[in-house]
């Protein structure tokens, strides 16, 4: 059996050229996605959005927000046919890097209750779970879902 090779890739900034590409993963990586305006309003806002590329091919991205001595990530994707792969954890690598780049103390994230994946690699990186906010995301047939508040000390 021959080895598949991983393309080589680069993170380079996130702009509104490629949000075709980005809510196509948006959209097939969740049942609640982010619209373009969230999108639009983050790059506008000067948010940290940072695309991971292979070749001409996005295969995730995050969104950012500098907050004082800490950052906060609102968005970490990537697309479900590159889950698994090590990428997830390439992005949080540059996360991390720019928020102590930014003289951040701390990181803070907020994951879906149901979202046990996510919060396994959240936790293998060094985040810990501090709270939990109530009805946070919205859900099917108009329910809303907790969020766990997840912070690494950098």
């Amino acid at each position: 059996m021959t080895a598949v090779s991983k393309p080589e890739v680069r993170l380079e900034p996130l702009t509104e050229a490629r949000l075709d590409e980005v809510m196509r993963i948006e959209n097939s990586a969740y049942a609640h996605p982010w619209t373009r305006g969230n999108f639009s309003d983050c790059i506008k806002s000067g948010y940290q959005l940072l695309a991971l590329v292979g070749g001409d091919t996005l295969i995730g991205y995050f969104v950012a927000m500098e907050g004082v001595e800490e950052a906060h990530l609102l968005n970490i994707t990537v697309a479900p046919e590159f889950q698994g792969q090590g990428y997830g954890v390439l992005m949080l690598d540059a996360l991390a890097l720019w928020a102590r780049g930014r003289n951040a103390q701390c990181l803070w994230l907020e994951v879906r209750v149901s979202n046990a994946r996510a919060m396994q690699v959240y936790e293998r990186y060094g985040y810990r779970r501090v709270g939990e906010r109530k009805n946070y995301y919205p859900a099917d047939h108009g329910q809303r879902e907790h969020a766990v508040v997840m912070s690494m000390t950098l």
